[in-house]
């Protein structure tokens, strides 16, 4: 496969919102549900997504970190991310994540009770688009 760069992920990526996130639990089973990382939000190799403190998914990650983010456009682009997922809830990043719309799931915004972010920092992306497909390796 033809190695990408991070800017042709990111540039692949910038209209891309929703995903489905693969977890694994704690008996090797893989659990995957829609995510949306908010819209247009510029890659740099890292996803982030809001949901709350006592979520299946926050607590299958807290078991095994690796995940995978599946990403399709209506236009045949496939992207998979791999690489590992942590939880924060520091209160800047949240804020500084935050775009206008989550009210709806977290309606008292970053002081919701129990609302956290993950993190997905992608070790490797894969993406196959028509007659295209590249990869990109982090360091």
């Amino acid at each position: 496969m033809k190695k990408a760069s991070l800017k042709t992920i990111a540039e692949k990526m910038k209209d891309l919102d929703f995903c489905m996130m693969t977890t694994t639990d704690g008996k090797q089973v893989v659990h995957s549900r829609p995510m949306s990382n908010n819209g247009k939000v510029e890659y740099d190799g890292d996803s982030w997504f809001f949901t709350f403190e006592d979520s299946n998914k926050v607590r299958q990650i807290e078991k095994d970190d690796k995940v995978s983010l599946v990403y399709q456009t209506d236009d045949m682009l496939f992207i998979e991310c791999y690489g590992s997922a942590s939880i924060t809830t520091d209160k800047k990043i949240l804020e500084d994540k935050w775009v206008d719309g989550l009210e709806q799931w977290f309606p008292e915004g970053i002081e919701t009770p129990g609302i956290c972010l993950i993190k997905v920092t992608s070790k490797r992306v894969t993406f196959w688009h028509k007659e295209e497909e590249g990869e990109y390796v982090s360091s």
